[in-house]
């Protein structure tokens, strides 16, 4: 039973949302300056054409932008519907990640690295690099993090938990590593940026060496299903210019929503219809 009532269940959930599209205002920040070596913190929002300030009443997340009409107020440069985007996206993760997992640890702690994914996401899109305070970051956090709540991994004992994150990490890190190294090998060029290599295993260590499974295979999939409908568009070229980052984040985002319950689905399937398979084999 759930120990709000519907009224506080709503307003929680509103909270959380409009907490999301704070935070995802301050990505925006971070995804223009982060690859520029820019301060995040000074100076203020400004407009990145004429470099006027962003009045308060001007940065009021999704409501600014369509008051706008996406221009700025100053100089009428179009402002990207990227940083729409961006706080819709993160206010809606957000939402999503509260009504699942609801009060618990894992939810604040799914926000942090999900926010993470965000930041990386976009910048990779954008500059076709991930930074390394997202990679590199995660690698460092997943352990700290896993030591100081070990339920982050389903454990009760710190050190088991710690083992869990530096085994995804290992994991993570190692089976991207290889594939990076045995492509370049074969194909005489870069088969996967180093980034996306640290990506993986900063994954594994904040999740686990089963998150580290299920994003290689989704990660996997959208990866080609994105290129096979370019080619049905007739936009092969495109294809080398999209990254494999953002379809990482995007696989590592679906395990913290639902991940661990699709692997449970998919056992159960795989063990129910295995079973039924042997009844009918020894059926008379």
């Amino acid at each position: 039973m759930s120990p709000f009532s519907p009224e506080e269940y709503a307003f929680f959930s509103a909270f959380v949302f409009f907490s999301g599209l704070c935070v995802g205002s301050f990505l925006n920040v971070c995804i223009w300056r982060i690859p520029r070596d820019e301060s995040v913190a000074w100076p203020g929002s400004h407009c990145p054409a004429c470099n006027h300030a962003i009045a308060p009443w001007d940065n009021i997340p999704l409501l600014s932008w369509l008051i706008l009409n996406g221009k700025c107020r100053h100089c009428k440069v179009p402002i990207s519907p990227r940083y729409f985007l961006v706080e819709l996206l993160t206010g809606t993760l957000f939402a999503v990640l509260w009504l699942l997992h609801g009060w618990t640890l894992l939810t604040p702690l799914y926000i942090f690295f999900t926010s993470a994914l965000i930041l990386g996401t976009f910048v990779d899109f954008d500059h076709l690099i991930l930074p390394d305070r997202v990679t590199i970051g995660g690698m460092i956090a997943g352990p700290v993090l896993s030591f100081a709540f070990p339920s982050l991994h389903g454990q009760t004992d710190r050190l088991p938990a710690l083992l869990h994150s530096l085994g995804g990490l290992a994991l993570g890190f190692g089976i991207l590593w290889l594939v990076s190294t045995v492509g370049r090998f074969v194909l005489k060029r870069e088969a996967m940026g180093f980034g996306d290599v640290k990506l993986l295993g900063a994954i594994g260590a904040c999740l686990g060496w089963q998150s580290v499974l299920f994003t290689i295979f989704f990660s996997s999939l959208s990866g080609t299903l994105v290129g096979l409908a370019l080619i049905a568009a007739g936009k092969k070229e495109l294809q080398s210019r999209i990254p494999y980052g953002p379809h990482i984040a995007l696989a590592a985002v679906l395990w913290m929503l639902c991940g661990p319950a699709c692997i449970d689905s998919y056992l159960s399937w795989t063990l129910g219809t295995g079973l039924s398979q042997s009844v009918l084999e020894n059926a008379p």
